[in-house]
């Protein structure tokens, strides 16, 4: 696979877990794509060319507005944060979150409302104690799909 020189993977990186950063430091490395890890703090990451750090100031949204500023069309965003996720995706840029899911124009408005009863359930004590948050082999390997799905329609054909 070969990519466009200006092309980029964002990641939202504060709560990225680190089955998702290898992944992507593996694909950028082999591909020779440019990774943009940004958080409010420094994440260790390997030395590499394909490889960026960029620490924000603590605050809230800062980081997401870094991303949204500096993201071009062609570009992958990866975060968790559904609501960053909605403007993204109104710029027609791919972004998806470290499980697999690919969120688009056609079924944002849906996680967004699953979000919002998920947290009003929680709220009123109605959860039953299952946690979304695990993160195992299954949620690994949909977030690789995901993504190798995405770098394919990206890359440039030769």
């Amino acid at each position: 696979m070969k990519f466009p020189d200006d092309f980029h993977i964002w990641i939202d990186a504060d709560s990225c877990p680190a089955p998702v950063k290898e992944h992507i430091i593996n694909i950028s490395n082999k591909y020779s794509i440019h990774s943009v890890f940004v958080a409010n703090r420094n994440i260790p990451l390997p030395l590499s060319e394909y490889i960026t750090m960029h620490i924000c100031e603590k605050g809230k949204d800062i980081a997401d507005n870094f991303i949204f500023e500096s993201v071009k069309s062609n570009d992958i965003v990866i975060t968790r944060d559904i609501l960053f996720a909605e403007r993204i995706v109104k710029r027609d840029i791919s972004v998806m979150n470290d499980r697999g899911t690919l969120f688009t124009k056609e079924n944002i408005a849906e996680r967004i409302s699953e979000r919002n009863l998920s947290f009003t359930f929680s709220q009123l004590g109605l959860t039953n104690g299952y946690s979304k948050n695990r993160y195992g082999s299954k949620e690994k390997n949909a977030f690789c799909n995901c993504i190798d799905r995405e770098l394919q329609k990206k890359q440039v054909i030769e």
